[in-house]
């Protein structure tokens, strides 16, 4: 399986603190059945640059393999959607075009499709990350089906189909699953306790409501064409 959305950099946002931390995330999701890792820091108003991010994502590779993890780390980033759309440049998933967008937790902007209209223009092709857990969307989940005709992708998180982040939370991922707006889906993992870097809990209950060719693609073909830059086969 491929994780396209994994907070596994040490030191670098609200990840783990340090590279241990991160080598004991690589192996739970190792032994989950994860092979490759986008390592998504989050970009919010401390920009970090392209090339510091890209030295951690070296180290821990370097660490993996000295050990014998069989877990690759690909560079990619957690955006803040309302960052100006100049600013992207060097966030993308593996330097193609894809870039995961994050909207505030509490709302969706009113014109948060012309945000995104404003990214395509520029050659990207945002996800959006985790929409069931935006307040918004769980009161009227119609907000992000209107966003999809811009061609925006929705990745959704693992543990929020197995119930870890309430029930309101996982009856908008379910729905939005049922209605087929739902491309990826990711850990979202942050540590070894809290947020694990697992993603088989959440394709289980996938697998249950979209079939499992279905719910693999999640995990497999689609991840798997964003970090080649490659047209999902949907």
């Amino acid at each position: 399986m491929i994780d396209i959305h994994c907070h596994i950099l040490p030191g670098i946002d609200d990840g783990p603190s340090d590279i241990k931390e991160s080598v004991e995330m690589a192996k739970i999701a190792a032994l989950d059945g994860i092979i490759k890792i986008v390592a998504t820091p989050h970009i919010k108003d401390t920009l970090h640059p392209k090339s510091a991010i890209a030295k951690i994502v070296k180290l821990l590779n370097n660490n993996l393999a000295e050990i014998g993890i069989p877990v690759e780390i690909i560079q990619g980033a957690d955006v803040n959607a309302m960052l100006d759309s100049s600013l992207l440049d060097g966030y993308t998933i593996n330097d193609t075009g894809y870039i995961l967008i994050e909207f505030p937790h509490s709302h969706l902007p009113k014109n948060s499709k012309d945000i995104i209209f404003k990214m395509m223009i520029r050659g990207y092709h945002p996800i959006i990350t985790h929409p069931e857990r935006n307040l918004s969307v769980i009161k009227n989940p119609k907000l992000l089906f209107e966003l999809l005709d811009t061609g925006l992708l929705v990745q959704i998180t693992a543990d929020s189909l197995t119930g870890y982040f309430g029930m309101d939370v996982k009856e908008c991922a379910v729905y939005i699953l049922e209605k087929g707006a739902v491309s990826f889906i990711a850990s979202d993992a942050h540590s070894v306790t809290e947020r694990r870097p697992i993603l088989s809990g959440g394709l289980k209950v996938a697998e249950k409501i979209i079939g499992k060719e279905k719910a693999a693609s999640m995990v497999t073909s689609n991840p798997m064409a964003v970090i080649t830059g490659n047209p999902l086969n949907v």
